[in-house]
């Protein structure tokens, strides 16, 4: 233990929500701040983390889905992002180029921001018959968005990582089909794994992905009032297609273009993880993602440590299928050992001292709400597996209480700037112009988040900011 992290978190959530943050992130040993500004080292136990995201995803889209990952370069050619205009144009701000001739012509190259274009550039070498299609990759791999805002660890960082899917159809049918599943997927991710309720639903035209026909997302809402979007997946439509020269011999025998979709997560969720669950003491870990579901912290007195070490041992190894931490060392208190494991967020710690022993007991304490559990030796194995099943499960009711506590249909300009103001999510009726959306904008700070799914059904009545005739009902808020 670093004696430098004795005092653990030194700021409330409630009070300073920024500095609690980052120091919930470095202290609890998850992340530092790498050299270069807007970077950071993800330590063995925030990437244990991202492997659990990875180890989940990989096993919904591997073979249910008939994905296979791949790997495609970090160097994109100027000219690739010039064939898809809209695109280019989107992403130009965030583009970080390479200051050095890599190629023989002198072409600039760009360290990619997302892979669409070198990825469709094999795309159009690899595709030459319908029975080539469909065509589903992945990837695994990092990003650079030169941001120019604030960054922040996990939530906003020049380089991160995350996946991406990019998949090719024969048909728009089926190409949004996928689309829609990988978004729900992503729900299911956010909700089964991470025990981070979110908003699922479709992004404006203004907010779509540069380049889309349309875009799904996730989204979820922090504590501090601000939403995150989570995931996305983009129905591309056929212009990517086009663009790179993408098309196949149709079951006509004619040529075809082809139907595309693009869709990613990233290391953001592990920050949204953090902010949506810790608290004063530090880290909070649902047992999904935790690496260790419990430590074993024994109580040791000169005359009955031998005894108390043996049977926290053979504990131990009866619990060895929850990956169990044991901490024999003497140099520091169990008090300071508590605090310790609470920062780090370890769901479950077991306290056995020579009174236990004799009872033949022991005392199991939750992070996530402090309970105390008297639990019989022989019955731990079941004890334990019902505590962090009943421990996830809760982390997420209490996370959805919070999330749709935190949303406000609004019906006038009034009471949406008023919602805004008090960091909730305004759900209002809205025109759908993106000259409305750009005014919401300056006057309130709040962004549209998405319009749920099932907001087909037909609205009545006027958008509350230009007076328009409304088309759809929709989330907006302030955001990351």
């Amino acid at each position: 233990m670093n004696k430098k992290e004795e005092k653990g978190i030194t700021v409330k959530k409630s009070e300073n929500i920024s500095e609690w943050y980052e120091q919930v992130c470095l202290k609890s040993d998850l992340v530092e701040f790498a050299v270069v500004k807007g970077t950071m080292v993800i330590k063995p136990k925030g990437y244990a983390i991202w492997e659990k995201i990875q180890s989940y995803f990989n096993e919904k889209i591997n073979k249910p889905l008939g994905v296979k990952n791949a790997y495609f370069p970090l160097f994109i050619p100027e000219s690739f992002f010039k064939k898809e205009a809209e695109h280019a144009k989107g992403f130009n701000p965030e583009v970080a180029w390479i200051d050095k001739e890599l190629t023989k012509d002198g072409e600039r190259l760009a360290i990619r921001p997302t892979s669409e274009t070198i990825m469709y550039d094999s795309y159009s070498r690899w595709i030459r018959s319908y029975r080539d299609l469909p065509l589903k990759i992945n990837q695994w791999c990092n990003i650079v968005r030169w941001e120019t805002n604030t960054t922040k660890l996990f939530l906003r960082s020049r380089e991160f990582l995350w996946q991406e899917g990019h998949c090719v159809y024969e048909t728009e049918k089926e190409c949004e089909k996928d689309t829609l599943k990988v978004i729900e997927l992503y729900k299911k991710l956010s909700e089964d794994l991470l025990a981070m309720p979110v908003l699922i639903g479709k992004k404006t035209e203004k907010e779509k992905f540069a380049g889309a026909k349309h875009t799904y997302t996730i989204e979820a809402f922090m504590p501090d009032g601000k939403a995150l979007q989570c995931g996305t997946s983009h129905n591309l439509g056929q212009s990517f297609a086009k663009s790179f020269g993408i098309s196949f011999l149709g079951r006509d025998e004619k040529k075809h273009t082809p139907w595309q979709n693009s869709w990613g997560i990233s290391t953001r969720l592990i920050g949204g993880l953090v902010m949506t669950h810790s608290d004063d003491k530090g880290l909070v870990l649902p047992p999904e993602v935790a690496e260790n579901k419990l430590v074993i912290i024994p109580i040791l007195f000169d005359k009955t440590k031998e005894k108390v070490i043996k049977k926290a041992k053979e504990i131990e190894k009866m619990l060895s299928v929850f990956n169990p931490l044991i901490d024999l060392s003497e140099e520091y208190s169990p008090g300071y050992k508590f605090s310790e494991y609470e920062l780090q967020g370890i769901p479950l710690r077991i306290e056995i001292g020579p009174k236990d022993i004799e009872k033949k007991e022991v005392v199991i304490v939750r992070r996530d709400n402090g309970k105390k559990i008297a639990a019989k030796i022989k019955d731990l194995k079941r004890i334990i597996k019902e505590e962090l099943k009943n421990m996830q499960k809760e982390m997420l009711e209490r996370a959805k209480d919070k999330l749709y506590s935190n949303i406000v249909e609004t019906k006038s300009k009034s009471e949406f700037k008023s919602a805004i103001k008090e960091r909730k999510i305004a759900f209002t009726r809205f025109c759908g112009d993106p000259s409305c959306e750009k005014k919401i904008k300056e006057e309130t700070g709040a962004t549209s988040r998405c319009t749920p799914l099932n907001a087909n059904k037909k609205i009545t009545g006027d958008c509350p900011f230009c007076g328009k005739a409304a088309k759809t009902m929709i989330y907006f808020s302030k955001s990351y």
